[in-house]
């Protein structure tokens, strides 16, 4: 397996070009940190760009309450690590004040409701941009995005009505109540991130390596067993290998029957497939504009 480390090396260049503009344009600054590897990849990333300083920016976790212990654990390790702040909210807090109403049924998921917590955490907070680890190539909505993604001051996302980006002139201007998303690695696609992490020995969450998991299947996508997963009656809950090739909420993810217990193995594994990456995102699956109707909501 040969990593064309000059193409990285132009993928990193650029990625750490925005991120200092982010910085230049901007007052106050969040990553939103899911413990994902493109949320991890970010803020290995904002330490190199402002290296030997201190990165200057937060990092944001907004918490369904369903998500991998794995995933908190490493998230409040990596803090600690840095230094920095970590801001965490909770979707369980907004349907308690009732701004959200929790989905009920098989399917039910918190991960719209992601939507209500993060934006009133940006109010909350006045923070003017959140940093993101969107890629173009994921889904048919994130290939509309920008750099830098105006939010207008319902958090809404119009993306009939986004600026041009000519060059490397990024435009921050903003009115009150307004923020911006940037997403500083929109070129690179899955394989770039799993070969950058390997050359530069980023550490992982161990849900993205082979492991023993409770799943089941369901509607082709294979979900990991929780006690607040209801299951169908045909629906039999079983022990296997399996690793995550994207992490979210516990109801959306996905998993993957694989023994890739290695970087390498993972990467040789993905140049070999043919399911995207979102394919085994279930939260997806509900329509065929899913991805795009909650962003501009507000999501992520």
């Amino acid at each position: 397996m040969k990593i064309n480390n000059e193409h990285l090396k132009e993928l990193e260049n650029e990625a750490i070009f925005v991120m200092r503009e982010v910085a230049a344009q901007f007052e106050k600054k969040v990553i939103l940190f899911s413990g994902g590897k493109d949320s991890i990849v970010l803020v290995h990333l904002a330490k190199k760009a402002f290296w030997p300083a201190k990165m200057p920016f937060s990092l944001m976790h907004i918490d369904t309450g369903h998500n991998f212990e794995e995933t908190l654990k490493f998230r409040d390790d990596l803090a600690n690590e840095l230094d920095v702040e970590l801001i965490v909210r909770f979707v369980q807090n907004s349907i308690d004040q009732g701004k959200v109403v929790e989905e009920t049924g098989i399917n039910a998921s918190r991960n719209r409701a992601q939507s209500i917590t993060l934006l009133d955490a940006i109010e909350e907070l006045n923070i003017d941009v959140a940093i993101g680890g969107g890629r173009r190539d994921e889904e048919k909505a994130r290939a509309k995005e920008r750099f830098f993604s105006h939010r207008n001051e319902f958090g809404q996302w119009d993306p009939k009505n986004q600026r041009p980006e000519l060059w490397n002139i990024f435009n921050g201007h903003k009115n009150f109540g307004e923020h911006f998303r940037v997403f500083p690695i929109s070129n690179w696609t899955e394989l770039d991130v799993w070969q950058y992490i390997l050359s530069e020995n980023i550490k992982l969450p161990e849900l993205y390596y082979t492991h023993k998991r409770k799943i089941f299947s369901r509607n082709g996508v294979y979900l990991a067993w929780a006690p607040f997963m209801q299951l169908k009656p045909n629906e039999k809950v079983f022990e296997t290998d399996v690793r995550c090739r994207t992490i979210g909420d516990i109801t959306c993810t996905g998993l993957t029957l694989s023994k890739a217990q290695s970087l390498k193995e993972i990467i040789s594994e993905i140049a070999a497939t043919r399911v995207t990456e979102r394919g085994g995102r279930y939260d997806d699956k509900r329509s065929e504009a899913a991805m795009e109707d909650r962003k501009k909501e507000g999501y992520f």
